[in-house]
This record gives structure tokens, sequence and C-alpha cells, in this order.
């Protein structure tokens, strides 16, 4: 595994569950095209696995 992410938001969370919106922000993803880099671990990889079609994920 890669030592972090980089994930960008890519699609709005506007039409989305809103579990999947609080965890959009719970990435801290507040804007469109924003990216956060976050640890690689297994809580934030089920982050993103939960909302893997509204975000873009880069390993570095």
């Amino acid at each position: 595994m890669a030592e972090k992410l980089k994930i960008t938001l890519v699609k709005s969370p506007i039409g989305a569950v809103p579990k999947q919106k609080a965890t959009v922000e719970a990435l801290g993803l507040r804007k469109m095209h924003k990216t956060v880099e976050m640890p690689d671990n297994k809580a934030v990889r089920g982050m993103i696995q939960s909302v893997r079609h509204l975000v873009k994920v880069e390993e570095i």
C-alpha cells in the first residue's frame, strides 16, 4: 500500500444519499475539484469505497 492517498471530488454529492454526503464531508472535501491528502489505511479506504463514484483516488 502507498503511504498517502490523493483524493479529489469529481462529482457533486448534491443528489447523493445523506450518508454519502457525510462521508464526503468527513474526507475533508468541501468543493468540487478540491484535493486532500489522507493516510492510506483501512478506515480511509472504506470511506473511499462508499463514495467511489464521486471521487478520484491516486496513490502517492
